[in-house]
């Protein structure tokens, strides 16, 4: 088939050099300063209508295409690309038009009749505007060529501010992409005309995509904030709309976003609790110079309990963790922390749930005290898959510390949670088995020291609503909610692993009343809601409500969890006694006897080998107090709003 005349042209274009077009363009200026010349004399003087131009217009013409010429090249205008040419070339071509002008003036005077002043203005008019509209002609033309037999693509722009208009007039030389309208919610640009087309509100944005098959929506405010953005992009996502965003200058020259380079927030002011940073006589003798293992070494309390010994100095730390990843990053940690000068770290990878393994890491290390961290905990995983997490929170205990016992191991140290009170789901129910385990191994014990460390949620772990709801803040929003009256008890990090370490080095009971449960002192329950609007204030927003539907961000109740409570607890039996740290208390809570823990665990294994889920929760709800498997919690409607009256 033929190639079309644009196609031809196209092609010859594409195939010139940079040179080469630099010189047609060099030569396009110098061929229109005649013709200005010619074009001046004819309107400065009409009554030469037979052009029986005066000899002196040879001279003219030398010197105002040698000026031309020359001038070109040294300003280079003719390096300037079509589609670059804006103000700036604009500039230099008018100067260079005054130079031929001034050329001009000077040729005439010198060589023949002097042109009057008004002549040599209107060449200099004349000569600017036919060098600027021809390059203007010449790329519409060019890009008429390229748009031949393509499909243009049809784009609104949101935001008719500076950002906009800039973008607006880069695209106008794109060869397939065409701006078709402005939209914006500043009712004060409404109805102004930006680049030729006329700013309408966001609600005529389904008539303008309608109308011009518009397909893609380039958002240009970039100043607004994080909040704001997120919100618009959310409402044209469900419109179907494909949305680029641009980014601001500061994100183009490198810098973070502003939430991004603003300092965090410490976690613990959002509790108002003091700090625990002491090292307490107990706990220096029991890890000072020790051999001290971690399972669970890579999550978020057992990391920061390894971070924590270091300052007890102990002779050996064994990280035994899972996860080879989590493993990886907190050995590195360790090693770059200077207390860690002069201490023995092991990174091991394993698991608890393998007997052989952890005989064998214990034999060799002949450790002096376990911390136990190792545990299934995210609620909604735990009870999607109730067999994994038996195996590990339950069995894998079990396992642990009867290599303790039998290796001679002095202190044993589970770490529980508050959601094994009267639990509600798997997970509860499974560390709840485990505390019953613990209590049995420490009455049959005369060497180990069983105890067990119970506290609430450790604000910024893994799980934690804390993380959650700054990535969802960070997004511009919501932050969900699972109800509008859930409570928790909330401790920070270092808090939580300051009071195990303590609790780890009070002494215990032995005997029929062995089996010391410390409860960590969590303060008052906060509610979920409160933490979360504390939480987007604190990162500069406000909080969208009914009084306040201009807020930035909305909290949105998305219902409760299977098996989730709307309160935690932190006792299975009221009373408490003191400990000699204000923190912690000593709970007494019956256990299972030795023939009962000898049937559930049996039970438990018999149910786990043939993979059956029903079985083995059959056995919680035998020997955990306050379970049972389909007790579910009061549901709400998904993503209900949840907007409020502030008090």
């Amino acid at each position: 088939m033929g190639k079309s005349l644009g196609q031809v042209l196209l092609g010859f274009i594409g195939r010139l050099s940079r040179l080469q077009k630099q010189i047609i363009l060099l030569s396009v200026d110098v061929l229109l300063a005649p013709v200005a010349l010619f074009a001046t004399h004819s309107l400065a003087f009409p009554a030469r209508v037979s052009w029986t131009f005066p000899a002196s217009i040879g001279a003219e013409l030398l010197v105002v295409v040698l000026i031309t010429g020359i001038g070109s090249m040294v300003l280079g205008i003719p390096r300037i690309k079509l589609k670059a040419y804006e103000a700036s070339g604009v500039v230099k071509t008018g100067v260079l038009a005054a130079c031929a002008g001034a050329g001009l003036w000077v040729a005439t005077s010198l060589f023949g009749t002097a042109l009057p002043m008004a002549a040599i203005l209107l060449f200099v008019l004349i000569f600017l505007t036919s060098m600027v509209l021809l390059r203007f002609a010449m790329l519409n033309l060019f890009l008429a060529i390229l748009r031949s037999g393509q499909i243009p693509h049809n784009v609104v722009i949101y935001g008719a501010g500076n950002t906009g208009s800039m973008l607006a007039t880069a695209l106008r030389s794109h060869e397939s992409i065409r701006v078709v309208a402005f939209v914006d919610d500043n009712p004060s640009l409404h109805g102004m005309t930006v680049l030729g087309h006329k700013v309408r509100p966001v609600s005529q944005l389904e008539r303008i995509v309608a109308r011009y098959d518009v397909q893609r929506v380039l958002l240009a405010m970039p100043s607004v904030s994080v909040c704001r953005q997120a919100a618009i992009i959310r409402d044209l996502l469900s419109r179907g709309l494909d949305v680029h965003s641009l980014p601001s200058f500061a994100q183009l020259v490198g810098n973070e976003a502003l939430l991004g380079s603003l300092a965090p927030v410490d976690s613990a002011e959002f509790l108002g609790r003091d700090p625990v940073r002491d090292l307490r006589p107990e706990a220096t003798d029991a890890y000072t110079g020790k051999r001290i293992m971690v399972t669970g070494a890579g999550g978020s309390v057992g990391s920061e309990l390894c971070r924590q010994l270091l300052h007890y100095k102990p002779s050996r730390i064994v990280l035994f963790e899972l996860s080879e990843i989590a493993l990886y990053t907190i050995e590195r940690d360790l090693r770059a922390c200077p207390e860690a000068v002069g201490i023995e770290i092991c990174p091991v990878l394993g698991t608890v749930t393998e007997a052989r393994q952890v005989r064998a890491v214990l034999a060799e290390h002949q450790l002096d005290v376990i911390l136990h961290a190792a545990a299934y905990k995210h609620v909604p995983l735990v009870e999607a898959n109730p067999i994994a997490g038996l195996v590990n929170n339950v069995l894998g205990t079990r396992t642990v510390a009867e290599a303790a016992l039998q290796e001679n191991v002095k202190r044993f140290i589970l770490i529980s949670t508050d959601k094994a009170v009267r639990p509600t789901n798997v997970m509860g129910a499974s560390k709840r088995m485990a505390e019953l385990v613990v209590q049995d191994m420490a009455r049959r014990s005369t060497v180990t020291d069983f105890s067990i460390v119970r506290f609430g949620n450790v604000l910024g772990s893994s799980g934690s609503v804390v993380p959650l709801f700054r990535e969802q803040i960070r997004k511009g929003g919501p932050v969900t909610l699972t109800h509008d009256d859930v409570t928790r008890y909330f401790m920070t990090l270092a808090e939580a692993a300051s009071l195990v370490l303590i609790a780890g080095g009070l002494p215990v009971a032995r005997g029929p009343h062995a089996g010391d449960l410390f409860v960590l002192d969590m303060g008052q329950p906060i509610k979920i809601r409160d933490l979360a609007e504390r939480m987007i204030k604190a990162a500069g927003y406000t909080v969208k409500t009914i009084e306040q539907p201009e807020g930035d961000i909305e909290v949105l109740v998305v219902g409760l969890r299977p098996g989730e409570k709307l309160h935690e607890e932190l006792l299975i039996e009221p009373g408490m006694l003191i400990t000699p740290h204000g923190k912690i208390l000593r709970a007494q809570e019956r256990g299972l006897s030795s023939i009962e823990m000898v049937s559930a665990l049996r039970e438990l294994r018999n149910a786990v080998a043939v993979g059956d889920a029903d079985a083995a929760c059959r056995v919680l709800e035998t020997y955990v107090e306050g379970y049972l498997r389909h007790q579910t919690a009061p549901q709400l409607p998904l993503a209900r709003p949840a907007l409020r009256k502030t008090s």
